[in-house]
C-alpha cells in the first residue's frame, strides 16, 4: 500500500482511459492512440490538470462502450508528456507509467470515466533471494536472445542495468510476446518476487518453444544444406557462364527438368534413373538425333503421378445410395463394392480387388463401373481391350524403336494425373493373339494384386505401382477369357434382366432421360406401364435393355416432330397404342405349342442375349439307320444328338421301341431358326425326347420345356445359364419345367415369381424325363397313325 507522503502527491480521484490489448507498466514510456470520445475527454481532462491519467485494460477487446464491470481493477497512473490532435478527431499521446493502482469505486461515467484509486508502491530493495531471481530472469532473457528472439541489444543492457526486482519484471514482462491475460497476471502481482517468479516462468515456457523451434531449424538446414550447395554452385556456374558469353537455352532446360524431377516424387531408383539420362542430354550435342528422345523419356518419368492420389469417401451409406441412384438391380455388385469399401476403412489399406464383370451386352457392365469411381470419389478410366493384338499395347514399346511410347496402362493413369484410378479393361474375352505376342499374358502382371506393385513397363523400364489402382474387366463370355488370367480376378456373373427389372428400369431412367434428350417434358409425353410392358414383350428380345431404350427413343422422336408441327396437350402412348408409333410386333409372346405333337419337343437354350425356347423337331424315314442333323448345329450338340441315339439303340426294348429301327429307318433331327449358329449340350436329353416320341409315335407334351445334358446311360448332367432359361420359358407361357437336379443350387438366383408360376421337376435319369415328357397312347390315336 502506498505511503502517506506519496497520497499527499496523487490525486485519489483520477480520469480513467480503458485500453484495448494493451498492458501498460510503471517506469516505461510508450505511445497511446485514443480514439474513443469518452476516452479523448478524460485525455483533455488530464492535460487541463496535473497531466495524471489511470490506464486500466478491458477484459474484452471486442467492448466498445466498456462499462464498469468491463475493465480489472488492477491498472497504471501514467504522466502524459505530450498529446497531439489527429485530423481524423482521435488523439496521440506519449505517456509514462508511475505507479500501479487499483480501483476503488466510480465517481463518474460521463462525460469521461472517473475512478477513486489507491496506490501500490514497490519495495526497491533486493534481498539475496530476489537478487538471485533477477540473475535467472536476466539470464534467460539473454538466452531467449541467442535462440533468436527478436529483442534489441540495448534492452538486453538496460534490463541487466535495472536494481529494483519488481521494475526488472515489469520490464522484461512488456518485451515478451504475452498474451494480455498472462501480462495482467505480472500487473497484479504487488510482491516483486512472486512477479519475478511468475514472469521467470513466462520466460521458461518461451524458452522450451524456441529450443524447440531451433531444433526443427536445425534439422531442415541439415537436410537442405545439400540441395542448396548444388542449387548454390548451379547458380554461380550460370553466373560464370553468362559472363563468358557461353550460357545457352539448353541450360536452361536442363534446370527446367532437374526441378520437375525434384518435384516429381519419384522413389530414390527411379529419380537416380531420371538424373542419370538428364545427366545424359546435358553433355549431348543439341543436334544430336537423341536428345528428343532422352526429353520425352523424361517428361513421362517426370509427368508419372508417383504420389498424387484422389482422397477416397469412406462413407459407406453414401456410397450405396450412389449406387442405388445410378442402377436398379445388379445387388451382387453394389454388396461387393461396399464389402470393398467397409474392409478399407477398417484397414486404412488394402490391395485393389480385380473385379471381372461377366455378362451379355446391354446389362449396365460398363456404366456401372463409372458409378463405383463415382461412389468412392475416385477418377475413372475406360480402355476397350476388343480387337487388341499387339503386347507393346499393354507393355509399351522400347525406347530403342523409333516412335516409341510407353503402354495404354500408364498413358491412361499419366491421362488421369492420380495413382488410385478405377480403371475399367472393356472386353477382355475380345483380345486377339498373333505373331505380335499375346496381350492377354502381358496384362497377367497388370491383374496380379501380388505383383502389380511393381509393374514393369518396356518404355519406363522403371516399376510403377499399381496396387492402388482397383482394376475392373468385363467380357460377354467367360470361356475364351484364358485360365491364368481369369485365376487372377474376382468373377462376378451380370445376369440378364427379368420383365419386371426392365420396367423399372425404363420408368426410372429410360423413359426420364430420352424424353429430357428429345427436347420433352412429361407434360408432352407419357408413356404408361402397358406400353412398356408390350415394348419388353413384344417389341425387344434382350437380356439387357439398350434395344429397349432404343425403341422408347423411336416414340419420343415421332411425339417430338408432331410438336413441332404444332401439336398440342399431352400425348399418351399405352399398350394398345404402341404399334401406331412402332408397326407391327416383331416378336410373339407365349410361344408353346398350341397342342401336343409326336416328334417336336421344347428346349431351353442360353444365348449372348439372355435365354431362349427352341424346338426340336425329329422324324423318321425309310432308310438304313443314317443320321441327319440341320439347323446350324456347333460340334458339341452333334455329338449330344449321336449320344442320343445311343442311349435309344441301346434301351430299345425298355422304351417300347423296335430293337432294329436303326436297320430300316434314317433319323432326321432339325432346330428351326436355320440361319443362327447352335451349340452347347443342354439340347441332349430335349433331342433324345423328339427322338423317342417320333419312333413310339407318342406325343410330346406342349406345357413342358426342358434342358439337361444327357449321357450314354440315360444320366441327366447339369448345365449352365439355368436363370435366363427359366425366365425365357416363364415368357413363353410354359408351366412345367424338367432341370437337372444338381442344378437345384441354382434356383436361388431365379426370381421368385417365377419359381412360384411354374411347377420346376429335378431329375437325374432320362427315364423320368420320358415318364413326364410323353403323353400315353390311347386307342383313338392307334388308330389316327395307323390310317395316316
Amino acid at each position: 500500500m502506498s505511503s502517506k507522503d506519496e497520497r499527499m502527491v496523487l490525486p485519489d480521484v483520477l480520469p480513467l482511459i480503458p485500453l484495448r490489448d494493451l498492458i501498460l507498466f510503471p517506469d516505461l514510456v510508450v505511445p497511446l492512440f485514443v480514439g474513443r470520445e469518452r476516452s479523448i475527454n478524460a485525455l483533455e481532462e488530464a492535460m487541463r490538470s496535473e497531466h495524471l491519467v489511470a490506464l486500466v485494460t478491458q477484459k474484452t477487446a471486442e467492448t466498445q462502450d466498456p462499462q464498469p464491470g468491463d475493465v480489472y481493477e488492477i491498472g497504471c497512473v501514467v504522466t502524459v508528456l505530450q498529446e497531439l490532435k489527429l485530423p481524423d478527431g482521435t488523439a496521440k499521446a506519449l505517456v509514462e507509467g508511475k505507479q500501479r493502482i487499483r480501483i476503488k469505486e466510480f465517481v463518474s461515467v460521463d462525460p469521461y470515466l472517473q475512478v477513486r484509486v489507491e496506490y501500490y508502491e514497490d519495495d526497491e530493495k533486493a534481498d539475496v533471494e530476489a537478487q538471485a531471481l533477477m540473475r535467472n530472469l536476466v539470464g534467460d532473457f539473454e538466452q531467449a536472445s541467442e535462440l533468436g528472439k527478436p529483442i534489441p541489444q540495448e534492452v538486453l543492457v538496460a534490463a541487466t542495468a535495472i536494481e529494483e526486482p519488481g521494475r526488472l519484471a515489469d520490464f522484461v514482462t512488456f518485451h515478451l510476446s504475452l498474451k494480455v491475460d498472462e501480462k495482467q497476471q505480472i500487473l497484479e502481482a504487488i510482491d516483486p518476487k512472486v512477479r519475478l517468479q511468475k514472469t521467470t516462468d513466462f520466460l521458461r515456457k518461451e524458452l522450451e518453444i524456441l529450443e524447440i523451434g531451433s531444433k526443427i531449424q536445425n534439422r531442415v538446414k541439415e537436410s537442405m544444406s545439400k540441395t542448396q550447395r548444388e542449387y548454390f554452385l548451379r547458380e554461380q556456374l550460370k553466373a560464370i557462364q553468362q559472363e563468358l558469353g557461353v550460357y545457352d537455352e539448353s541450360q536452361a532446360e536442363v534446370e527446367e527438368y532437374r526441378e520437375k524431377i525434384r518435384l516429381a516424387g519419384m522413389p530414390e531408383s527411379v529419380e537416380e534413373k531420371a538424373l542419370k539420362e538428364l545427366s545424359r542430354l546435358e553433355k549431348m550435342p543439341q543436334a544430336a538425333a537423341e536428345t528428343s528422345v532422352i526429353r520425352t523419356y523424361i517428361d513421362w518419368l517426370a509427368g508419372l503421378p508417383w504420389q498424387t492420389e484422389d482422397e477416397e469417401k469412406l462413407d459407406l451409406i453414401e456410397a450405396e445410395a450412389v449406387l442405388e441412384e445410378d442402377h436398379y438391380g445388379l445387388e451382387k455388385v453394389k454388396e461387393r463394392v461396399l464389402e470393398y469399401l467397409a474392409v478399407h476403412k477398417l484397414t486404412d489399406h488394402m490391395r485393389g480387388p480385380i473385379l471381372c464383370f461377366v455378362g451379355p451386352p446391354g446389362v449396365g457392365k460398363t456404366s456401372i463401373g463409372r458409378s463405383i469411381a463415382r461412389s468412392l470419389n475416385r477418377k475413372f478410366i475406360r480402355m476397350s481391350l476388343g480387337g487388341v493384338r499387339d503386347e507393346a499395347e499393354i507393355r509399351g514399346h522400347r525406347r530403342t524403336y523409333v516412335g516409341a511410347l510407353p503402354g495404354r496402362i500408364i498413358q491412361s493413369v499419366n491421362q488421369v494425373g492420380t495413382k488410385n484410378p478405377v480403371f475399367m479393361m472393356d472386353e477382355i474375352d475380345k483380345v486377339g493373339m498373333d505373331f505380335r505376342g499375346d496381350p492377354t499374358s502381358a496384362l497377367l502382371e497388370v491383374l496380379d494384386p501380388e505383383q502389380n506393385n511393381a509393374f514393369q513397363d518396356h518404355y519406363l523400364e522403371a516399376p510403377f505401382d499399381l496396387s492402388n489402382v482397383m482394376f475392373i474387366t468385363t467380357a460377354n463370355l467367360l470361356d475364351p477369357i484364358p485360365p491364368a488370367l481369369r485365376d487372377r480376378m474376382e468373377v462376378i456373373h451380370f445376369p440378364g434382366y427379368t420383365e419386371d427389372e426392365k420396367l423399372e428400369i425404363a420408368k426410372k431412367y429410360l423413359v426420364p432421360k430420352q424424353v429430357k434428350e428429345h427436347g420433352l417434358t412429361s407434360g408432352r409425353l407419357e408413356i404408361q406401364d402397358s406400353a412398356l410392358h408390350e415394348i419388353i414383350r413384344r417389341y425387344t428380345r434382350e437380356a439387357g435393355v439398350r434395344n429397349l431404350e432404343r425403341t422408347i427413343a423411336t416414340i419420343c422422336r415421332q411425339i417430338a416432330r408432331k410438336v413441332v408441327e404444332g401439336k398440342k396437350g399431352k400425348t399418351i402412348v399405352s399398350g394398345r397404342t404402341a404399334h401406331k408409333y412402332l408397326g407391327p410386333p416383331k416378336f410373339s409372346f407365349g410361344l408353346a405349342e398350341k397342342r401336343d405333337e409326336v416328334g417336336v419337343a421344347t428346349g431351353l437354350v442360353w444365348t449372348e442375349v439372355g435365354g431362349d425356347v427352341i424346338f426340336i423337331e425329329a422324324t423318321t424315314m425309310t432308310g438304313k439307320g443314317a443320321l441327319m442333323l440341320t439347323g446350324q448345329l456347333g460340334e458339341v450338340m452333334r455329338e449330344s444328338a449321336q449320344a442320343a441315339v445311343s442311349y435309344i439303340r441301346t434301351n430299345a426294348a425298355a422304351l417300347g421301341i423296335d430293337p432294329e429301327f436303326n436297320e430300316k429307318l434314317d433319323l432326321h433331327i432339325h432346330v428351326p431358326a436355320a440361319a443362327i449358329p447352335k451349340d452347347g449340350p443342354s439340347a441332349g436329353i430335349t433331342m433324345a425326347t423328339a427322338l423317342v416320341s417320333v419312333l413310339t409315335g407318342r406325343s410330346v407334351r406342349r406345357d413342358i420345356a426342358m434342358t439337361g445334358e444327357i449321357t450314354l446311360r440315360g444320366k441327366v448332367l447339369p448345365i449352365g445359364g439355368l436363370k435366363e432359361k427359366l425366365l425365357a420359358a416363364h415368357r413363353a407361357g410354359i408351366k412345367t419345367v424338367l432341370v437337372p437336379k444338381e442344378n437345384l443350387r441354382d434356383l436361388d438366383l431365379v426370381p421368385e415369381h417365377v419359381r412360384s408360376e411354374m411347377q420346376i421337376v429335378p431329375l437325374d435319369s432320362m427315364d423320368e424325363v420320358l415318364r413326364r415328357a410323353l403323353v400315353e397312347v390311347d386307342s383313338k390315336a392307334d388308330k389316327k397313325n395307323k390310317k395316316k
